[in-house]
């Protein structure tokens, strides 16, 4: 009698998963799988590197690919199957033995001001693993998902630091749970680097960069273990990998974050004289992996540098005085800018966000009597994984205070 009990509880409990999606999320992880080997050759003191897509499991699977690789970046395509080179790209359709795609990709990105975001010296290399492999667009066996591998092959005596997890044989696993097909994305170092790691509560935290490059590899490590637990509280799906590079001249004097890693040029300060930290700010857009859709970007970049803010005044590193001074030198700021649904939000289009981001936390606050707060809000924003938009970024927060905002800037349609 008592077995019986057991078997129906465990039909109704196999039942209610069922209902509530979970046997199609494990169904999603029990596709079929096709394999992918991306492999890198990567020379000292020459920007351009060989690369190959090879697919070493059940190539048949895969009908087409197609690439959108820009001419001045990509070139010499060529392979088995059929390899068209089209006026955007290249369409490959894989045959159904020995299926690879090769080319040359040029590593070397200069921006606007002439300095590097992607470099190739004598003794390091610095670049996006985007880079390496363009954007592409596949027509798959439905049901099926990739499992692939990204291979280095770098000069001899060289290291690397990426923020894959690395198999024995040195191999790279490349996974993104969001996709069926997997590319590789994030910043990638190698060379004669120094590298510091440390775990800071569930996260693995890499600062590396080339050897003499001024790095301050400990004080950053220092720094976060203060202030990361304090943005993974914020996030819980906060990565459980991070990287962090950085290199001198003629690196780019900035930062660009990227998923599960950023780059920083080795001269920026952890912590401004203004009390902001491009440090925590591009951490922020990490750990939300937001992008936005045009005349949304001033959420994006307020949302990046309130928080970032908010890191150092919640895990005290910043006093309250220091934390309202750097609030009003932000609000003082922005009154410069233009209009907040610009293109682009940096600078004083930023400030101005931020000084808009908290006027909408304090509403929320009060509306909510205490119980909700910008938090849910970019918490929900994170969760979603989508562009965002002004429309959905004001329908969160309208739903958090219960009631419309008075603080929410008004748009032209």
């Amino acid at each position: 009698m008592r077995s019986k009990l057991y078997l129906f509880l465990a039909f109704v409990l196999g039942l209610s998963l069922a209902q509530h999606g979970v046997s199609a999320d494990l169904s999603a992880q029990e596709r079929p799988a096709y394999g992918v080997l991306y492999t890198a050759w990567i020379k000292a003191g020459d920007p351009i590197a060989t690369v190959r897509v090879r697919l070493t499991r059940n190539p048949e699977w895969v009908r087409w690919m197609k690439f959108k690789a820009a001419s001045e970046r990509y070139s010499d395509f060529k392979g088995t199957g059929e390899v068209e080179v089209t006026a955007d790209g290249v369409l490959w359709h894989p045959p159904k033995e020995d299926a690879y795609l090769q080319f040359r990709v040029n590593l070397e990105s200069r921006r606007a001001s002439g300095r590097f975001d992607g470099l190739v010296t004598d003794t390091w290399a610095m670049f996006r693993a985007d880079d390496l492999i363009p954007p592409v667009r596949i027509d798959m066996e439905d049901g099926t998902q990739s499992r692939a591998k990204l291979q280095l092959n770098l000069p001899e005596g060289w290291s690397m630091a990426t923020p894959f997890p690395r198999y024995s044989s040195g191999r790279l696993r490349i996974d993104n749970p969001d996709r069926l097909f997997d590319r590789p994305t994030g910043w990638i170092v190698a060379g004669e680097i120094g590298t510091r790691r440390d775990t800071i509560g569930d996260t693995r935290v890499t600062i590396a960069a080339p050897a003499g490059q001024n790095m301050r590899r400990m004080d950053m490590l220092a720094f976060l273990r203060w202030t990361l637990p304090t943005l993974q509280e914020l996030f819980p799906q906060f990565p459980e990998r991070l990287l962090v590079v950085g290199a001198d001249d003629p690196m780019w004097r900035g930062a660009l974050s990227a998923p599960d890693s950023l780059y920083v040029h080795s001269d920026r300060p952890l912590l401004s004289e203004n009390a902001t930290s491009t440090l925590l700010h591009e951490i922020v857009h990490v750990a939300m992996g937001a992008q936005s859709v045009p005349g949304s970007d001033w959420i994006v970049e307020g949302l990046a540098e309130y928080y970032s803010i908010e890191t150092l005044h919640r895990s005290n590193t910043i006093s309250d005085a220091r934390y309202a001074k750097a609030h009003a030198d932000l609000v003082a700021w922005g009154e410069t800018s233009g209009p907040l649904d610009s293109d682009r939000s940096s600078g004083a289009i930023t400030a101005r966000a931020v000084g808009v981001m908290r006027a909408i936390d304090t509403e929320i606050r009060a509306s909510s009597g205490g119980k909700r707060s910008l938090d849910d809000v970019a918490r929900e924003l994170t969760n979603e994984g989508k562009p965002i938009t002004t429309e959905r970024f004001v329908e969160l927060a309208t739903v958090a205070a219960g009631a419309p905002l008075s603080s929410m800037p008004a748009f032209d349609n």
